[in-house]
């Protein structure tokens, strides 16, 4: 009697080879590769967003502020240091000459709601500083020997400050110099800034 011959199918499993394991690795890198350009280039685009909506609040702020000033500028003019020099109500320097000097220099009213210091009329300036705006605030009209303004930086980033006065015959001055007594007040002072991205800003702000 024949015995049937059972054959029996045995499931041979088959792994990765060594050559498919490397393309799959190289694919992994790729991607990986890929993928981390591409969160960097986001991540370099939000911090380029940020710098510029902080450079241009910076910006708002100040010309605010120097439109706030000039707009309580008035024609008070005020005593040197020695006592007897008397200096305009308004000064717009070409050059500073001194480190208590400054590109525009003025008197402005006070402040009302603010503190007592603040509410009597102050002197003050503008000036460009190791690359920034800086704002210099005297502690009277009239100068007392040695006394020296207290300095606020105001804006950084600036490599440029230029000013120019508008008289009442519609002419541009690069510079006030009106001695006292002080019978003619500037209609306009443009403001022109030079950012340290080459970026150029003007401003026009009137005066009273």
């Amino acid at each position: 009697m024949l015995t049937p011959c059972v054959t029996r199918h045995v499931k041979i499993q088959r792994g990765f080879t060594l050559i498919e394991l490397l393309v799959a690795l190289v694919i992994l890198a790729v991607i990986s590769v890929a993928g981390y350009r591409s969160l960097d280039a986001v991540l370099q685009t939000r911090e380029r967003v940020a710098a510029e909506t902080r450079k241009w609040q910076h910006l708002a702020f100040f010309f605010a502020r120097l439109n706030q000033d000039l707009a309580q500028a008035v024609q008070r003019p005020v005593r040197d240091e020695d006592g007897v020099t008397v200096r305009a109500a308004l000064i717009g320097n070409l050059v500073t000459v001194g480190e208590n000097d400054a590109e525009l220099i003025f008197t402005r009213a006070g402040i009302p709601d603010q503190g007592a210091a603040l509410q009597a009329p102050q002197r003050i300036g503008y000036r460009l500083e190791q690359g920034a705006i800086v704002m210099l605030r005297w502690p009277s009209l009239d100068q007392a020997p040695r006394v020296k303004p207290v300095r606020y930086p105001v804006l950084e980033g600036v490599r440029d400050f230029k000013l120019r006065y508008l008289d009442k015959s519609k002419i541009w001055q690069l510079q006030w110099q009106y001695p006292y007594p002080q019978t003619n007040w500037p209609v306009a002072v443009e403001v022109t800034l030079t950012l340290v991205s080459d970026e150029v800003i003007t401003r026009i702000f009137t005066l009273k």
